[in-house]
């Protein structure tokens, strides 16, 4: 039996735009024909960005949008289909929450359309 080693990572520049744009293809119906451009400037403008990998593969991926004190927001969280239902999806809003930006923001926000039971969880 193989281990798997997932790292989470919230250096941006990790990120291949090309694999995201993939991974939301894949997985995210409201992320759908966003371009590459499009999500670079997202990304840019975006802290923290949190990037979930198995070895070298892109498997999740969340960013943030904040004022540090009172606001933020946390957007495009998403699990690749293979790596669901073993807490991934839970990680990484958690280590969203626990980054030094968002730690101590009065209300932090998640954006999300179908899973506020799921996130209302953690």
């Amino acid at each position: 039996m193989t281990t798997m080693q997932i790292q989470f990572c919230d250096d941006p520049k990790k990120i291949k735009i090309a694999e995201l744009q993939t991974l939301f293809n894949l997985c995210a119906f409201w992320a759908q024909g966003r371009t590459q451009e499009g999500l670079e400037i997202a990304i840019a403008n975006s802290n923290p960005v949190i990037s979930v990998w198995e070895s070298d593969r892109l498997i999740g991926f969340s960013r943030a949008t904040t004022d540090c004190v009172y606001r933020a927001t946390i957007w495009d969280v998403v699990v690749h289909p293979e790596y669901r239902g073993i807490g991934l999806g839970s990680t990484l809003v958690e280590t969203m929450l626990a980054h030094p930006r968002l730690s101590s923001v009065e209300r932090v926000y998640l954006m999300t359309t179908y899973q506020q039971n799921f996130y209302q969880q953690i």
